[in-house]
């Protein structure tokens, strides 16, 4: 259960304020077509979170479990530092005209997830937790957790939220799980 609560809480912070969830709101006003959108969400989380987690135990059993230790510390931290920086709308991903709410969704948030924090905390989590159901189910049900409210509510839910504070409780939860796990494993 550690794993689940850990993965969920870590991915629901780092959500907030995060582009997929500007595109999210982005999609939401421009298609007023919610089921679909969440429906696209929650495909494309668990497609590409399931690829993070699947990297995260190869590199669990690959790597030596001092190096480990390190590697998923140092990554915490970093994810934490970059959860500092603001995500703007030009980082998010375009849309195409024609093509159904539910895949333009799934594809672009897809490629709005490669190489984003969330990604990045969903491999690392994966590398030090074992439980790969526990992680993704607790990564995918944050993404849906924190964007699925801003499609029923819109644009003007986001502009409400205090994105700063949110973004830096998020980083010093990055940076104190990062410290965790230095101390825990090289103590």
């Amino acid at each position: 259960m550690e794993a689940f609560f850990v993965s969920f809480l870590t991915v629901f912070l780092g959500e907030i304020g995060d582009k997929t969830q500007l595109l999210a709101i982005m999609l939401a006003t421009r298609f007023r077509e919610p089921w679909p959108i969440a429906a696209g969400i929650l495909t494309a989380t668990l497609a590409n979170h399931a690829v993070a987690a699947l990297a995260g135990q190869w590199i669990h059993r690959a790597l030596p479990e001092t190096t480990l230790a390190w590697l998923v510390g140092l990554s915490f931290i970093a994810v934490g530092v970059w959860a500092l920086k603001p995500d703007t709308a030009e980082e998010r991903e375009g849309q195409r005209a024609g093509r159904s709410v539910y895949w333009i969704t799934v594809v672009s948030f897809f490629l709005a997830e490669i190489g984003d924090k969330t990604q990045i905390a969903t491999t690392v989590l994966a590398a030090k937790y074992a439980s790969l159901v526990a992680v993704v189910a607790g990564t995918t049900l944050a993404m849906l957790a924190a964007d699925v409210p801003v499609i029923f509510l819109g644009a003007r839910f986001a502009e409400r939220l205090p994105l700063k504070p949110i973004r830096w409780i998020a980083a010093a939860l990055f940076i104190g799980l990062g410290i965790a796990v230095l101390v825990e494993k090289t103590h």
